[in-house]
């Protein structure tokens, strides 16, 4: 298995972590988003911490395939389209579930979210972004 590989895996289950212990911790500690959780008739409030949930899950997802492939931006992005592509699907069969901003917050924000959470893995030590360089710049060996 190559790196690009195992950090899009690790970076989808980080993803699929977050999401099932944020929903779980939501679960216990909220009893009213317990009470409608299997039925999915959430309130604004609860549709609000799914995706702060979903958008942090998804930050996490790509700072994970980031720092496997060694701070590339490749696999952040394919993380993020594979998830977008597991998605679609699952939002067009809930179509009527949810008003249509949830469904396009929630889909729209995947590829972008992953790609800023495998940037934050470029961050340098005082906290600014360092450019994404080549190991062997042009003229140097």
């Amino acid at each position: 298995m190559t790196r690009a590989t195992v950090g899009v895996a690790a970076g989808l289950a980080v993803w699929v972590a977050v999401t099932a212990a944020a929903g779980q911790i939501m679960r216990v500690s909220w009893p009213a988003y317990a009470a409608v959780a299997d039925a999915m008739t959430f309130t604004l409030p609860m549709m609000f911490a799914r995706l702060v949930i979903g958008a942090l899950a998804t930050l996490a997802m790509g700072l994970t395939a980031s720092i496997i492939v060694r701070r590339s931006s490749a696999a952040p992005l394919a993380a993020g389209i594979l998830l977008l592509l597991v998605f679609i699907p699952v939002h067009i069969s809930l179509w009527e579930r949810f008003p249509i901003w949830y469904h396009l917050t929630f889909l729209l924000s995947l590829v972008p979210l992953s790609v800023v959470g495998g940037r934050i893995s470029s961050l340098s030590a005082d906290g600014r972004l360092s450019a994404h360089r080549p190991r062997h710049a042009a003229g140097r060996f």
